[in-house]
């Protein structure tokens, strides 16, 4: 094997944005990469991309393993939400437009994670944002793991208060403590998890709701006929459905989750062809489903328990199953069972919170201090900021909390959903593989950051009526649109010279196989003496040998990291 690098590169123009050192960086300055964080990140590859010797879950499971990180009861208090504060014809066409965007939008992210085995991080840095570009949007997405941390920690505390009579800030510690020893093993222990817990989890969510509509098929009119509180009377309003829609789409953050398990997928074959599409559609886009139909079941049962416990616990997903429980079983087993449901769906999702939460800060981190802490710091740091908002009682202003998060959101996710759909295979001006390491990426991309900016920022100023009252309703739209429309404009301006410092990385071996999946072939990495598969290595700069993208990250000197491509 050769390994000589390839230094005479015709890619982009030639201003270096990576600060260079020709001395050799000596090998203690890198002990990040060695030791117990190297044998972390060789658990789950916290920063990298997933090997295939690794990968030996078959389609299905990966796919159940995903899904299951959709059991979060705050589907049921969203959907409750939106009906109360609008109807339910507002509520259920809200859910459907914002299931439609999120559906398109996830598909491209999770074809690319589940193709080339990498998170949406890596995924983002080289679809339009660059390598330190990208920390941005991983701020962003850690946001929505403890935001949603928060919340299913709220909803378990608030079944806990119920049933066992716990007071509520006892319930938020519980709820956070119980799953640091889940998380702290990676994908290993959350598939074993997953996989059993879902069954019961379908169970207790399906059955109170076929019961009350085969036993009283009048739930159903009731239900349909909700007026709601607002203005609108129960007539149809595209300002009520918008609103609507902006809430439900804070949850477009969710595919970046469910990629947390499809970059494990195997890779894909002429024999798996049909289970790979067909789990990859389930747990990608096709989480938002299974969400839709959570939202309205919310609103079903939020109508059928309102009478009794009153709006404000209406929203409540313990005593709208309390509620549902109560008319087909003994009154003994009513709150036992509506506990365990809470319970087993805030473990279910908050584990995988807690996990991409970790991912993403320490991505984050890692970049800009090139220094490797270990996830497990990031879990203890994402669980202390969402105890954090749990003790504030976030709960209680639940809809403005999604509303203004779903425009940074949506700025963001339609950003990489457009460059990987319009710009990499419509206008063939970002590279078709995803890049994402350092050297091989511009710092910053302006094509990404440009129109998530703009997109972003001009949603919040409308979703804070100060582009006027009239306009307030279409912040989600107007986050949507921007960021389709500006970011191939971004890449026809800059002529897409910005997504690669380099077009080789110095290795001869192609990156893909014949069949278009990441080579399998092992090198060894000359810094941390470990061995990766070929697609997370690059040529070094000062030895005849190859790096590891987590030591080039975490190379404090530059030495190792390849100059840029000559003009």
């Amino acid at each position: 094997m050769s390994v000589e690098p390839r230094l005479k590169d015709s890619a982009g123009p030639a201003a270096p944005p990576e600060p260079a050192d020709p001395g050799t960086a000596p090998r203690a300055t890198e002990e990040t990469a060695t030791g117990q964080a190297v044998q972390e990140t060789l658990e789950d590859y916290t920063l990298r991309f997933a090997p295939r010797r690794y990968r030996r879950w078959s389609p299905m499971v990966v796919a159940t393993t995903a899904l299951g990180g959709i059991a979060y009861m705050a589907d049921f208090s969203i959907g409750a939400g939106i009906a109360f504060s609008h109807g339910t014809g507002n509520a259920l066409y809200a859910i459907a437009l914002a299931a439609v965007v999120i559906f398109v939008t996830g598909f491209p992210l999770a074809y690319y994670a589940a193709r080339y085995n990498i998170d949406l991080d890596l995924i983002t840095r080289g679809s339009g944002f660059g390598y330190y570009g990208s920390v941005l949007t991983s701020v962003i997405f850690a946001s929505f793991t403890f935001i949603f941390f928060a919340l299913e920690g709220s909803i378990m505390a608030q079944g806990l208060k119920l049933g066992l009579d716990l007071p509520l800030w006892l319930g938020y510690l519980l709820s956070t403590c119980l799953v640091i020893p889940l998380v702290i093993y990676g994908m290993k222990a959350l598939s074993t998890l997953q996989v059993w817990t879902t069954p019961i989890w379908l169970l207790l969510m399906v059955g109170p709701l076929v019961y009350l509509i085969a036993e009283d098929p009048g739930t159903v009119d009731r239900f349909l006929g909700y007026p709601g509180t607002g203005a609108e009377g129960g007539g149809i309003s595209t300002a009520s459905v918008l609103l609507g829609a902006g809430v439900c789409l804070s949850l477009i953050a969710q595919i970046g989750e469910q990629i947390d398990y499809l970059r494990f997928m195997p890779p894909k074959t002429e024999e798996n062809r049909r289970s790979w599409w067909a789990a990859v559609v389930m747990a990608g886009p096709g989480w938002v489903v299974l969400g839709a139909l959570k939202q309205a079941i919310g609103v079903f049962l939020a109508v059928y328990v309102l009478a009794e416990v009153g709006p404000a616990a209406a929203t409540e997903p313990i005593q709208q199953f309390k509620g549902a429980f109560d008319t087909m079983m003994p009154s003994w087993l009513v709150l036992p069972l509506a506990v365990v449901l809470v319970v087993i769906s805030q473990i279910k999702i908050n584990v995988t919170n807690a996990y991409s939460g970790s991912l993403a800060w320490t991505n984050s981190f890692t970049r800009v201090t090139r220094r490797y802490p270990g996830r497990l710091v990031f879990v203890l740091v994402n669980l202390g900021i969402a105890l954090t908002l749990m003790e504030a009682d976030m709960f209680s202003f639940l809809g403005d909390i999604l509303s203004f998060y779903a425009n940074c959101a949506i700025a963001w996710v339609v950003t990489v959903a457009t460059d990987i759909m319009v710009n990499k295979y419509l206008l063939k001006l970002s590279p078709h593989a995803p890049e994402f390491r350092r050297g091989m990426l511009y710092a910053v991309n302006p094509v990404g950051v440009v129109a998530f900016t703009a997109a972003s920022g001009l949603s919040i100023a409308m979703y804070f009526h100060l582009l006027g009252d009239t306009l307030q309703p279409y912040s989600p739209v107007a986050a949507v649109v921007l960021a389709f429309v500006l970011t191939p404009v971004m890449a026809l301006a800059t002529k897409g010279r910005y997504y690669l410092r380099r077009t080789t990385d110095g290795i001869e071996e192609p990156l893909l196989d014949a069949e278009g999946n990441p080579s399998g072939t092992p090198y060894t990495c000359h810094v941390c003496r470990r061995e990766y598969e070929r697609p997370d290595l690059a040529a070094c700069q000062a030895h005849q040998d190859v790096v590891c993208s987590l030591c080039l990250s975490t190379d404090r000197t530059g030495a190792h990291v390849l100059p840029p491509a000559p003009a």
